[in-house]
């Protein structure tokens, strides 16, 4: 394939406006989320004064990727608690909002348990919101400094498997600093490669049907000055045949026990190419991705999302004034029934590596996994 299809931005450093942030305004503690459904046309941001404003923003993807769900989590536990309102209340429709991702449900527990803390040692509810509100920020802290771990992590093993540099990289939905306390996960890797001059091109699967490729990487792709190739998901594979993929690196929502691990929708399919063409496919993902309590891949729960996404074509930025469903233009006939699940599921004889702020796991086994895992409780607990 040609190099000259490829895009690199203009070097803009990726947007000042943090994807979440805690403020106190004089009327109250907030929420304030930069509102990922209206990019990249506009920088918006969403202001959430309670935890329900909070599930609706999760639910419609204005916040969204598994690290910065389980921040958002915890940091509506506290907003809940700091406002009096019920935490256990927010708590449960919280950790609802979004079945598949993990890192909400871990978020929110870890804020609800510090709350409960706090009050079992005598605390009032002031001491107690502002102990849920502290294990919100201490997440975020440390979600940030997981992203710079995996980063390191992640751009070693590239060098080991493809050593010299030039790498062309395929990316599937989206895992950058949007998604992140820091710079991400996958794309945080990618970054890393770029910044010193090892990545030759990000292929950037646009990610259907929501587009988060199209919306949210080629954004932050351009914005870092990266040389980056939008592609359509079923041209993945003509790619692969063409010889123009190095490795495959994906996020995750869950990793199971056994390593399966269940991402964006289009992961499985990309993990089968990737083995049929011998091309490393890696997940990179905190550890708080992984359930141990999740035993395998069929035991995932697959987020189901409305039909009217893949029947409709909507931009989600310009509002269609008396529209139905998702506001969009049909391109499917009235009542066509679609199958549209937010993720698949890829077992771990197809995962070359998952890389994670602990370490590299290869080959993905069970008992690598809860290594990994006990060696972060290690860590935390110590």
């Amino acid at each position: 394939m040609a190099d000259q299809y490829a895009y690199s931005g203009d070097d803009k450093r990726p947007t000042d406006i943090p994807a979440i942030r805690w403020e106190e305004p004089p009327e109250g503690p907030v929420l304030v989320l930069l509102d990922q459904t209206r990019l990249p046309a506009e920088e918006v941001e969403l202001v959430c004064t309670d935890a329900s404003a909070l599930v609706e923003a999760i639910r419609s993807l204005a916040v969204r990727g598994a690290p910065l769900l389980g921040i958002a989590g915890a940091y509506g536990v506290a907003l809940a608690a700091v406002r009096g309102f019920d935490v256990d209340e927010a708590a449960s429709a919280l950790e609802s909002a979004r079945p598949t991702a993990v890192n909400l449900a871990v978020g929110v527990r870890r804020a609800q348990e510090a709350h409960a803390a706090a009050l079992a040692k005598g605390g009032d509810v002031r001491q107690a919101a502002a102990a849920a509100l502290a294990a919100a920020r201490q997440l975020h802290r440390e979600d940030a400094e997981a992203s710079g771990r995996m980063a390191e992590h992640g751009l070693a093993l590239l060098d080991e498997l493809l050593p010299g540099g030039g790498h062309r990289i395929l990316t599937h939905c989206n895992t950058g600093s949007l998604v992140s306390g820091g710079e991400g996960t996958a794309f945080a890797v990618a970054l890393a490669a770029h910044r010193v001059g090892r990545l030759r091109r990000l292929w950037v699967d646009e990610t259907r049907p929501l587009l988060q490729g199209a919306r949210l990487t080629a954004y932050e792709a351009a914005r870092s000055g990266m040389a980056y190739t939008l592609l359509t998901d079923n041209a993945a594979g003509s790619l692969f045949a063409a010889g123009e993929v190095d490795a495959v690196l994906i996020g995750a929502d869950r990793i199971a026990a056994d390593g399966s691990v269940a991402n964006k929708v289009g992961s499985y399919p990309l993990a089968v190419l990737a083995r049929y063409h011998h091309v490393p496919f890696i997940v990179v993902a905190p550890v708080t991705t992984v359930d141990l309590d999740t035993p395998d891949g069929a035991s995932i729960e697959v987020e189901q999302r409305p039909g009217h996404e893949v029947t409709e074509i909507v931009a989600p930025q310009v509002p269609v004034a008396g529209a139905e469903a998702g506001g969009g233009i049909p391109v499917a006939p009235l009542g066509t029934q679609a199958y549209n699940p937010a993720f698949d599921v890829t077992p771990p004889e197809l995962v070359t590596a998952i890389v994670t702020e602990e370490g590299v796991v290869s080959p993905v086994t069970a008992e690598a996994l809860a290594e990994v895992c006990a060696r972060s409780h290690r860590v935390v607990s110590g």
